[in-house]
């Protein structure tokens, strides 16, 4: 699944080649994503200029003149700029044409991402709204995990993932985040102190802030808005690492499931 700096690696390499230019024209292929396109969308963006493209957790924001679409690239989606003469794939679902003469396609062999207009204020949308903090702002530290931790007994690792708590910190870098922070993902979250939320906060922002450097981790769908992979798997400590030594102290990193999601961890750093 594309994670927050895949989808941030996504919003840089589009923005320099979309923004300022106007929708000519947009095909849909396919409605049937999360949940359906709606049929009136090519008409309402058709010679709108985009103003600008943000990201709110793992939602893309797209804002036109009178309107915005918010993307959300689910479990295999990707957007790629391309030339509109070359050839499509299966699971080409949407074309997006612009005047400058870019085509950006968004492609989802799952359907599980998602394309959704908006004529309100983004931000407002109720997809968005309940969102927690960026985890790369400004307004996200260790006291705003700790305050809301206080009485949850779930694993710290499913808390960290739950959007209401960060947005965004999805499974690859919450296993990073409490590896750097020596916290064991199984750890009741309501039992974690002050000052070790801090060092997790601290983790959570270096590791997603070296995979926006670096491009993004490289998955089996992943792919940047140029085609081309992210760079980040090669420096991971534990994500899929299971049976490989430690890079601290040399013991065997485990694999365990905590909230039906693959966790990895080192039994002797994190505890």
């Amino acid at each position: 699944m594309p994670e927050l700096p895949e989808v941030e690696t996504t919003r840089q390499g589009l923005a320099p080649h979309l923004c300022g230019a106007r929708l000519s024209k947009l095909l849909i292929r396919e409605r049937r994503l999360r949940w359906p396109v709606e049929a009136q969308l090519p008409r309402v963006l058709r010679g709108q200029r985009l103003d600008s493209i943000g990201r709110r957790g793992k939602y893309l924001i797209f804002e036109f003149q009178d309107a915005a679409v918010l993307i959300h690239l689910g479990m295999s989606g990707s957007l790629r700029l391309v030339e509109s003469n070359v050839p499509l794939r299966r699971h080409d679902h949407l074309l997006f044409d612009f005047d400058n003469g870019r085509q950006m396609r968004f492609h989802d062999p799952r359907r599980f991402g998602s394309v959704v207009l908006t004529r309100g204020q983004p931000l407002e949308h109720p997809l968005l709204v309940s969102l927690g903090p960026e985890p790369l702002g400004n307004h996200f530290a260790g006291e705003h995990l700790y305050t809301r931790s206080r009485g949850r007994t779930l694993a710290v690792k499913a808390f960290l993932m739950d959007a209401h708590t960060v947005a965004g910190v999805g499974n690859i870098y919450a296993n990073e985040a409490l590896y750097l922070a020596a916290i064991h993902p199984a750890r009741a979250a309501g039992r974690i102190s002050l000052q070790r939320y801090q060092r997790l906060a601290d983790g959570i922002r270096q590791v997603l802030s070296a995979a926006v450097r670096q491009g993004g981790t490289t998955l089996r769908d992943f792919v940047n808005g140029a085609g081309e992979p992210g760079y980040f798997a090669q420096h991971l400590n534990v994500y899929g690492r299971a049976t490989q030594p430690c890079h601290h102290c040399h013991g065997t990193i485990k694999l365990r499931n905590i909230g039906q999601r693959a966790s990895y961890y080192c039994p002797q750093c994190q505890h």
